[in-house]
This record gives structure tokens, sequence and C-alpha cells, in this order.
């Protein structure tokens, strides 16, 4: 098991002693993350694909290095994945409800084509022989995301070292395109860093600044910090988007980001029952 996946796993344990039981949201998270893990190590590393002068030009230009056409995926593993991760999904039907037919009924094959995983990608819709309501759209598209995470988090694992993350300063992903879902504030600087909500990739980005709609005006940026100063939320009421962060130079322990991302819900409620909405 690789060491962040372990560090998590063991915060898992803390959280499962101190309790008596894992809250059932993070029990799935431990079995996904298990599959994800799984999947991810069994995936050879990607050919270096950019020479350093291809990088530099991406960089410069403010083009994300991984465009779908890009992506190596091998499909008959990724659909092997969509169904264990469809699986894991009905076992928590407590959480995110019964799957519907349209969802279960359906084949690993006739959901995860070229075309589904590309219109994924490019952030429109997932195209199925039946019409999808807004809310199966959304958690088909979370399962499709759940799948192709580990692929995606290796693809970027490899090109990571090519990047200097400092140069990037733009709102979304350098190597995927996507959105970030997270931030922290540097243990050092203060300085604070964008977390991808795809692959995971980490860049630095302006603290006074909206990554969703790069609104810099001082009056419509704002944020709000926890009683203990560890978590903020950052708001735009420009776009009406928020970001959460975590301040590490005020954390007492080790911080796991994609731990971190379910730790903080109560700041997502929060957000939105201020009127604001998750961009990723």
């Amino acid at each position: 098991m690789p060491a962040k996946t372990n560090s998590i796993a063991s915060q898992l344990e803390e959280i499962e002693k101190t309790e008596g039981k894992l809250p059932a949201l993070l029990e799935f998270y431990r079995k996904l993350i298990q599959i994800q893990d799984r999947v991810g190590q069994q995936i050879s590393v990607p050919n270096p694909i950019f020479t350093t002068e291809a990088v530099r030009a991406h960089t410069l230009s403010g083009k994300s290095l991984l465009g779908f056409t890009e992506l190596a995926i091998d499909w008959l593993f990724l659909r092997k994945t969509y169904k264990e991760v469809v699986a894991l999904f009905h076992e928590y039907s407590d959480l995110f409800g019964t799957l519907p037919e349209n969802i279960t009924n359906l084949t690993p094959g006739q959901v995860v084509s070229k075309r589904n995983v590309r219109n994924w990608y490019r952030g429109k819709p997932i195209i199925l022989d039946t019409e999808l309501i807004d809310q199966t759209q959304t958690l088909l598209g979370a399962i499709l995301g759940a799948a192709l995470k580990p692929f995606l988090v290796r693809e970027a694992a490899s090109l990571h070292s090519s990047l200097d993350m400092e140069m990037w300063r733009r709102g979304y992903c350098p190597i995927c395109g996507g959105n970030p879902d997270f931030s922290f504030l540097a243990t050092e600087s203060g300085a604070r860093w964008l977390v991808c909500s795809r692959c995971d990739t980490e860049w630095l980005f302006q603290r006074l600044q909206c990554p969703y709609c790069d609104n810099a005006d001082q009056n419509r940026l704002s944020f709000f910090t926890n009683e203990t100063g560890t978590h903020r939320l950052y708001v735009c009421d420009q776009c009406k988007h928020y970001l959460k962060a975590v301040d590490l130079r005020q954390a007492k322990k080790s911080v796991l980001i994609p731990l971190e991302r379910l730790l903080t819900l109560d700041l997502d409620r929060q957000a939105q029952e201020k009127g604001y909405s998750p961009c990723a």
C-alpha cells in the first residue's frame, strides 16, 4: 500500500478507535481508496510524452499537459474498475440512495465508452440511450470519476517532476485541467496551494484571487475561519463559489488532503447555507 494511503488508513483507524465505529461515509471512503490504490499499482507508468521544451511551452501558454487525447487508458481495466466502484456505491445506498436502474442495468462498456469519458473529462454530460435526470447524471459522473481517478493520479505522478508548479499560477490544474476542490496554506511561507479535484496535483496560486473566475476585487472576496484557525472557507461574491483550505501553519498533526476533503464537510454545509456552491 502506498505511503499516503497507508497514512490515511492509519488516521481512519485512529478515528475508529476514538469513536468506536467509523461513520458510514468514512467506511465507504476507506474501501474506495483500497480499490483505487490496488488499481493504481497495476497501471504501468506511462512513457514520457513531453520534452522539457514542450512542458515549458504548455506552462507559458496556460495549456494543461493532458487533454483527453493524451490520456493513456487501458479501457478493459477501466471498465473492470468502474464495475467495482458501482458495486461499492450500491453497497452504501444509505449514503447515495438506491442506484437508478439506468445505472445498475447498464454494462460497464455502455457507460465507459470513449465518448462518455471524453465528455466527463471536458465537463460535458454523459450520454446514454435513456435520458438522465440531473441527479442521476451527477451520481454517474461521481462513479465514473472515482473509477478514473487512479488512472489520472498515476499519469499525473509521471509528469509532476517535469513541471515548475510555482510558475503556473492559474485556476486550473497544470496537468489535467481539472478544477481545484481544496487548498492549503504552506507551513513555512503561508502561500496558498490549490489541489486538483481529479488527479490531486498541487500548484501555487495567489491568496487574493478567486481560482474559478479570476476575480481579484478585494471587496468581493473574503474568507471565514473556524475557531482554531486551522481551516478557512474562501468565498467569491462574483461567481458565488467557495473553496475550502487548511492552514498547515496552525495544524497540530499531519494533514492528509484526500481525507481532509471529507473531514471538513461541515464547511461545505456552511458555505452552501450562505448561498455559495462548489465548483469542482
